[in-house]
């Protein structure tokens, strides 16, 4: 199957939807800081997923563009916000919005993104009880974006941080995006309250695993591949996964929250996690996640739409970058 090819497809129907329902007015450069990020593209992988989840069970994929185009805007505003909160100077290969608008500028674009994305999906055509039912799902999960946001921060001062609370931090902070995404494409697709909680868990649990996947990419993968310097979680000192199972286990990472270090010094770093098995026990882990998400997917009929949500968590812990 090409995934990407079928990601593209639907995505092509977000991309109208992004110049329809948030056009370039006044104050011009108000809109244009808040078209910046989605304009540059992105996978666009959760307003794909709401277009399938509604496909795969049985509905007009064209009836929920407006909610992909709400989780989008809502994943955008968060990337916003990340960079500033980062300093993070580059997104998508390009300057953040915060480099080219001031941090001031910055905020208010996230804003906008916030809202129109709340704004869209309440005017979207369908039952008015299963629209509010939607939007009140998609506050929630702002909400716990802020919340797993919160405690990403507050990780950063501790050097306690147990397996379950990072499970927590990145279930707030990915998984219950991806989560949102299914259970919305679901009800406004017209599946039972009973299918629609089901898929949620299936886009819960490929989310923690996609971020867990992510702290794997970033000790395996070249920098020419991973975009950034390999090992740039262990020298900013994040307590992944990867870390906590390390530090746990009596492992001594001399460039744990350096700031900086040599190629040498990340290799041998890299090496003292592979020989101790904590690279493994994240792989594992994200595995099982996986593995049980699939399963989830028996609720739904066979269709193109199920095998590309399947393919969809595969690519979870498949990528590269």
């Amino acid at each position: 199957m090409d995934l990407i090819g079928e990601i593209k497809k639907r995505s092509v129907h977000v991309d109208r939807g992004i110049e329809d329902y948030l056009p370039v007015s006044r104050p011009i450069e108000l809109y244009k800081a808040a078209r910046y990020l989605p304009d540059a593209g992105g996978k666009r992988l959760r307003p794909a997923i709401v277009i399938l989840t509604a496909e795969a069970v049985g509905s007009d994929p064209k009836k929920v563009v407006p909610a992909a185009v709400s989780v989008e805007l809502v994943h955008n505003f968060t990337l916003v916000h990340d960079d500033i909160m980062d300093r993070d100077d580059i997104r998508r290969g390009m300057p953040a919005v915060h480099v080219k608008w001031g941090e001031a500028g910055a905020i208010l674009a996230g804003d906008t993104l916030y809202s129109k994305a709340f704004e869209i999906l309440a005017h979207a055509e369908g039952d008015p009880e299963k629209i509010l039912k939607c939007i009140d799902i998609l506050s929630k999960t702002c909400r716990d974006i802020c919340e797993g946001q919160w405690m990403d921060v507050e990780f950063e001062n501790r050097m306690d941080v147990t397996k379950e609370e990072y499970l927590e931090m990145i279930e707030k902070k990915t998984g219950v995006l991806y989560a949102a995404s299914c259970q919305i494409g679901a009800i406004l697709g017209g599946a039972s309250d009973e299918v629609a909680d089901i898929l949620y868990e299936f886009g819960r649990l490929i989310g923690i695993a996609f971020q867990i996947y992510d702290d794997v990419i970033d000790m395996i993968t070249p920098e020419e591949i991973l975009g950034k310097i390999r090992g740039s979680d262990l020298m900013e000192g994040k307590k992944t996964l990867i870390a906590i199972h390390a530090l746990n286990n009596g492992v001594e990472l001399d460039i744990f929250g350096k700031g900086n270090a040599s190629d040498e010094e990340i290799n041998n770093a890299v090496h003292m996690l592979e020989d101790s098995g904590s690279i493994e026990y994240a792989r594992d882990l994200a595995l099982s996640y996986i593995a049980r998400s699939k399963e989830l997917l028996d609720v739904l009929e066979d269709s193109e739409s199920k095998d590309i949500l399947c393919a969809i968590a595969d690519y979870m812990i498949q990528r590269s970058h």
